[in-house]
C-alpha cells in the first residue's frame, strides 16, 4: 500500500527522483520516437514552459474571472478559422486534445437531431471510415450513437459509393479524415461534403493531425485536395495544436461553420444549488496553461515558421519514404499526403513485426498497425537529424530477419501477428480488458515483455497460440 508520507520530503531530493524514473521512458528530444510527442526545438520547448506556467493555477472554467484565458482562446478559434478558409461566421472552442474534439460533435450534432421532432424516437448513427481515429468509436459508444464503418479502397481511402449506401434516416452525422492516422491519406471531402449538403447531413473533418501542416504544404506548393471549410457541406473541423501547431499537452481546436451548430455542444443547468453552471466543452475545470501555450506557439512561430517546418518535415518524410521504398522487401502503404505513413513487407517470408521488434532492439520506438500489418511513422523537425540512421537500421534489420525466420514465432513479432490475425476479435478485446485491469489495478502491474520492457503481455499472445492449437486439433 502507498501512502502519502508522514512528513513531506525536501523538493531537490523529489525532483531528482522524478528524473530518475524518466529513465525508462520513451527517448523524444533525440528523435528516437515516431508518434505521441511533437518536439520542434529545445528553444521552443523553454519558451513554453515559461507562457504556460504564466497561467498554471488559472481556471477557464469561468472567462469573467481569467478574461485574458477567454481572450487566448477566441484569437486561437480565429486564427485556426482563418488558417481553414472559414468565413466571419466560423465559431469554436479549445478542448483538452484530439479526443475531447472527437467525442464532442458527436454529442452537438446528436443534441442538434434531438431537437428536431422526427429525431426524438430514431436510435442515431453516425458514418465514418474503418480508418477513422478510434476516438470516433469512444465518442459512438459514449454518447449511444451507432457507428456504420465503411470500408476502404485499394489507395486506403473510404469507399463513397458504399458511404452513400449506408445513410439512412437515422444518419445525424458523417466523418472524414484529413489525414488518416494509420497510412496519412486525405479521404475524398469535396466528393463526400457534396453528399452530405444534398442530404442535409452534418459532416465533419478530422484534421486533428493535418489541421497545422497541410495548410502550411499547399502554401508552400504542394498539391492538397481542399479538405477544410472550401468544401460545401463541412460543418466542423478538428486540429490539434499540440501537434504541429507544436503548443503544449493538451491543446486542441473545434470549429463549427456558425453558432448553429457550436450552441448544441454547450452544456447548461439552471436548478444547482451551487449556481447557475454553463461550460462550453467537456471538461469544468478547464486548465490555463495549454490555451496559454497555444496562444503563445501561434504568435511565435508565425506563418513563415510554420511554412519552414512544413518543408523541412516534408523534406525529411519524403528521404524517409523513398529510402524505404528502395529498400527489397518493404513498401509504402498507399499513397500518404502528408508527414505520417506506414510501410510493410512485400515477401510473405518476412514477418514486418518481426522487423518492428529488432528495430524496437536498436533503440527505436516502433509503432505498428494491422489490416494491414505494417510499421508506422510520424515525421517531426526531430527526425531530420536521425533520419539516415532510421533507414541503415531498418536494412539492417531486414536482413536480420530474413537471416532469422524463427523471429517471427517470438516475442512481440508473434503477439501483434495473432493479435492482427486472429477471427474472433471478441477473445482480443476480452484479453485486452484483463491486461487493462491489471495496469490499473491495485498493483498497478505493467505488463513487460521477456527483456524487461513494457509491451502488450507475452502471455497474451502465448495464450493465443495455444488456444489456436487447439482450435486447429480439435479442427483436425
Amino acid at each position: 500500500m502507498t501512502s502519502i508520507p508522514l512528513k513531506g520530503k525536501p523538493h531537490d531530493e523529489i525532483l531528482d527522483n522524478m528524473q530518475s524514473f524518466r529513465s525508462q521512458d520513451a527517448d523524444f528530444l533525440t528523435g528516437r520516437t515516431w508518434s505521441l510527442v511533437y518536439h520542434l526545438s529545445q528553444e521552443h520547448d523553454a519558451f513554453l514552459k515559461k507562457a504556460h506556467n504564466l497561467y498554471f493555477s488559472e481556471n477557464a472554467l469561468n472567462p469573467m474571472a481569467f478574461k485574458s484565458l477567454k481572450r487566448f482562446e477566441h484569437e486561437v478559434v480565429k486564427m485556426a478559422a482563418d488558417l481553414l478558409n472559414g468565413d466571419n461566421s466560423v465559431v469554436g472552442t479549445m478542448t483538452s486534445g484530439g479526443t475531447e474534439s472527437c467525442l464532442l460533435p458527436v454529442m452537438a450534432y446528436r443534441e442538434l437531431a434531438r431537437s428536431k421532432k422526427r429525431w426524438r424516437k430514431l436510435r442515431p448513427e453516425m458514418i465514418a471510415p474503418e480508418s477513422v481515429h478510434v476516438a470516433w468509436e469512444k465518442a459512438a459508444r459514449y454518447f449511444n450513437v451507432k457507428m456504420v464503418s465503411i470500408p476502404l479502397k485499394a489507395d486506403f481511402t473510404v469507399d463513397v459509393d458504399i458511404l452513400k449506401m449506408k445513410m439512412n434516416k437515422n444518419t445525424i452525422l458523417i466523418v472524414a479524415s484529413a489525414p488518416s492516422y494509420p497510412h496519412g491519406v486525405i479521404d475524398p471531402i469535396e466528393e463526400i461534403g457534396q453528399i452530405a449538403c444534398e442530404k442535409h447531413i452534418p459532416f465533419h473533418v478530422d484534421s486533428c493531425l493535418g489541421g497545422f501542416f497541410l495548410p502550411f504544404m499547399e502554401q508552400i506548393g504542394y498539391l492538397i485536395p481542399p479538405f477544410d471549410f472550401r468544401c460545401k457541406g463541412v460543418t466542423s473541423i478538428s486540429a490539434d495544436i499540440h501537434k504541429y501547431g507544436f503548443g503544449a499537452k493538451g491543446a486542441s481546436v473545434l470549429l463549427y461553420k456558425n453558432m448553429a451548430y457550436l450552441k448544441h455542444q454547450f452544456f447548461i443547468h439552471q436548478n444547482w444549488p451551487g449556481g447557475i453552471f454553463a461550460s462550453p466543452a467537456l471538461l469544468g475545470t478547464r486548465p490555463g496553461g495549454p490555451i496559454a501555450a497555444a496562444w503563445a506557439a501561434m504568435n511565435a512561430i508565425g506563418l513563415t515558421g510554420y511554412q519552414q517546418m512544413a518543408k523541412n518535415v516534408m523534406a525529411t518524410t519524403e528521404r524517409l519514404t523513398n529510402g524505404i521504398n528502395a529498400i527489397q522487401g518493404l513498401k509504402i502503404l498507399g499513397k500518404p499526403q502528408m508527414s505520417v505513413f506506414a510501410y510493410g513487407s512485400t515477401d510473405p517470408l518476412i514477418d514486418i513485426f518481426a522487423v518492428g521488434d529488432v528495430m524496437e532492439n536498436k533503440g527505436w520506438h516502433i509503432d505498428r498497425l494491422q489490416r494491414p500489418e505494417g510499421l508506422h511513422a510520424m515525421v517531426t523537425p526531430a527526425h531530420e537529424t536521425v533520419a539516415d540512421q532510421y533507414l541503415k537500421d531498418l536494412k539492417n534489420a531486414l536482413e536480420f530477419v530474413k537471416n532469422h525466420p524463427e523471429l517471427a514465432s517470438k516475442g512481440n513479432a508473434a503477439m501483434y501477428g495473432m493479435i492482427a490475425n486472429v477471427p474472433f476479435r471478441g477473445l482480443i478485446k476480452k484479453q485486452i480488458q484483463k491486461m487493462m485491469e491489471k495496469m490499473y489495478g491495485a498493483d498497478g502491474e505493467m505488463p513487460m515483455d521477456n527483456s524487461g520492457k513494457a509491451s502488450l503481455p507475452v502471455r497474451f499472445g502465448t495464450g493465443i497460440l495455444k488456444w489456436l492449437s487447439k482450435k486447429k486439433s480439435s479442427n483436425g
